[in-house]
């Protein structure tokens, strides 16, 4: 995590990639051209894929390629290119399984209360993403924290991703990016989570990815630490939250922007 959070261009670290893990081919082009990117404006980077997508609204949603073969994509990318990866685990039988395969665990904002997860995940050493409930206050996030740091593992990120509003919207309280900046690790900002707009009719998530840019540019001026967004070569056929990912080809257009402001405020 120290390369992250310290790297000497100054810049804010970027976790991103596609929803899901579709297929290698896929997921090698993605972060390909990510990596091409951050190395080009200095950000230290992640890629992102979920290995399965088990919080789904229907029964036919997609949810995968097969546990193995994902994870083993997801392997294969951080050796081709040199760079760390991130996936969502679940329940605390997948923590050890999954750490084999990649640097960071990440923990579902609806599961982020849950302590054996939290311990599992502890307990693999890797670095722990926390997403922010959706129903928590940035400060009740201290003590999500707290559980893997107790478990005995210090390398705890914290993500917020909007809260509830209504029905079936998100909003984001930027305030919560210097409130949980005082628990003493990285904070991420989720732009493309924080645009979804849940539980619709149709039983698919809707989204603003409209609004990606100016919720990102408000992020990055508020002063997280790191960003988190999904991004797909063509969000429409995308088997996963296509209604609110960036498109990969606007990526290096809105880093180039955010880089800028990053270095404003500082």
């Amino acid at each position: 995590m120290e390369q992250l959070t310290h790297n000497p261009a100054g810049n804010f670290f970027l976790l991103a990639g596609p929803c899901v893990i579709e297929g290698e081919d896929m997921a090698l082009r993605i972060a390909e051209k990510a990596v091409t990117i951050t190395e080009k404006l200095n950000i230290p980077y992640v890629f992102k894929g979920s290995y399965r997508k088990a919080n789904r609204s229907r029964l036919d949603s997609f949810t995968g390629i097969g546990d193995e073969k994902a994870l083993n994509i997801l392997k294969k990318v951080h050796d081709t290119f040199g760079i760390p990866t991130v996936t969502d685990i679940h329940t605390a039988s997948e923590a050890a399984m999954a750490a084999e395969y990649v640097d960071i665990l990440q923990i579902p904002a609806f599961l982020c209360r849950q302590t054996d997860l939290l311990v599992a995940a502890a307990q693999t050493g890797k670095t722990i993403n926390i997403k922010k409930g959706q129903f928590l206050s940035p400060l009740a996030m201290k003590f999500a924290a707290e559980k893997v740091v107790e478990a005995g593992n210090p390398q705890v990120m914290l993500t917020e991703r909007g809260t509830t509003f209504g029905y079936q919207d998100l909003v984001v309280d930027f305030r919560g990016i210097p409130e949980m900046q005082t628990f003493g690790h990285p904070v991420v900002l989720d732009v493309t989570h924080s645009l979804q707009q849940p539980n619709q009719t149709s039983g698919v998530t809707g989204g603003m990815p409209q609004l990606i840019e100016t919720i990102a540019k408000a992020g990055v001026a508020a002063g997280a630490d790191g960003l988190f967004l999904e991004t797909h070569e063509n969000p429409a056929v995308a088997k996963s939250d296509g209604a609110n990912m960036l498109r990969l080809d606007l990526l290096e257009d809105l880093l180039t922007k955010l880089v800028r402001i990053r270095q404003a405020i500082r």
